[in-house]
């Protein structure tokens, strides 16, 4: 009697119910189509904003979803750095600039050969000092002969979900799973192709560590296959980390059925719209700047006015704490208060800003947004 999927003769020939995928599949189709229409016009300096805000939040949560929490600081430093964006020179966390690393290789160079060499590349930079917590792991290559479970529960009376195959098979399995990879591209659907892969790579769980964050990765890189953008706007890690219990729970059923594995494609296919509607909110920022740039894209504004500008819109909806004032203007551009007061009356003559409820020295400002504008 079989226990797991790995033990049953050619168990990497997968089934499922394509009706019951078609509306999940059309859904996700749409909803992948409408954000990159929103995002296509986003120009190059805030399509790198975009992609820093998508590639942040999936740092932070790929590795929180495997109990792990990161310096948020610290990942936005590597990200900026990575991306070539101004960052505040905070020290680099070799740990942190690994797993970015790694997420940006699986997107930018996602038409590059997938070897053994580059994934055992990928785990080697997630640990670069050759521990996992306190613990000294295999780095760049195979786990070795002790089981590979996944446990829960305290020490004593842990629960097993799931063992992956022995250390033996692992080799054949991987090279399997190239195989797979190179021949599957362009003949399986690209959202099911990815959701395979990220099943199939958790179940043989080649390394000692970092399996999942390698799965996630290969995950963003059959997506960028698939829709060949270098760039992603959603993150399916944020999601997964939202539905984290729910995720686990599908995988064990299915790492422990016949190969029928409906049920993880249909939740697969449901996270991932679920990661697309989720981005509108990460983005919402950049999404807002693009919108406002866009309506007074012909307004003839000095560089300083459209520094000070560009910091409101950086600080969102809520803009600045007792709006900006002509103080805070004369900081921000480096210019004398006269020279402030008149510059913000310029901005307040084209539309740029309204005033805020209050006179005197109480007077302050905030964007026109475009709603308000068309109202």
């Amino acid at each position: 009697m079989y226990h797991y999927i790995w033990e049953r003769p050619n168990w990497t020939e997968f089934r499922w119910q394509t009706d019951k995928l078609l509306l999940l599949l059309g859904e996700c189709r749409l909803l992948q189509g409408k954000l990159l229409s929103k995002v296509a016009d986003l120009g190059f300096s805030l399509g790198h904003q975009a992609q820093a805000e998508i590639l942040a939040e999936e740092t932070l949560k790929t590795a929180a979803i495997e109990g792990e929490t990161l310096d948020m600081k610290a990942v936005r430093s590597s990200v900026a750095r990575k991306l070539g964006l101004p960052t505040a020179g905070l020290p680099v966390d070799r740990h942190v600039d690994g797993l970015v690393s790694v997420l940006l290789d699986a997107t930018q160079n996602y038409d590059q050969p997938f070897t053994e060499e580059r994934l055992c590349g990928w785990q080697a930079a997630l640990f670069p000092t050759g521990y996992s917590g306190m613990h000294r792991i295999r780095v760049g290559q195979w786990r070795g002969d002790e089981p590979m479970r996944v446990v829960s529960g305290p020490v004593g009376r842990e629960t097993v979900h799931f063992e992956a195959p022995p250390a033996d098979r692992i080799a054949a399995e991987v090279r399997q799973f190239f195989a797979w990879w190179g021949e599957s591209r362009g003949k399986v659907e690209g959202v099911l192709r990815a959701a395979i892969a990220h099943f199939r790579f958790v179940t043989i769980h080649p390394f000692e560590d970092g399996n999942g964050r390698i799965a996630r990765a290969l995950t963003d890189m059959a997506m960028s296959q698939d829709d060949r953008q270098p760039m992603r706007y959603y993150s399916l890690s944020s999601q997964i980390m939202a539905e984290r219990e729910a995720y686990y729970d599908v995988l064990e059923r299915c790492q422990k059925g016949d190969g029928e594995i409906t049920e993880w494609l249909s939740w697969f296919l449901g996270c991932f719209s679920r990661a697309i509607r989720r981005s509108e909110g990460l983005l919402s920022a950049v999404l807002d700047k693009a919108a406002f740039w866009k309506m007074h894209a012909h307004v003839p504004l000095s560089e300083r006015q459209r520094k000070v500008v560009n910091r409101l819109l950086d600080a969102g909806r809520g803009g600045f704490a007792g709006g900006l004032t002509t103080r805070k203007y004369a900081a921000l551009a480096d210019v004398s208060r006269a020279t402030a007061f008149r510059e913000l009356a310029q901005l307040l003559e084209l539309g740029i800003i309204k005033q805020n409820p209050g006179k005197g020295r109480s007077t302050s400002y905030d964007l026109t947004w475009p709603e308000e504008a068309e109202g």
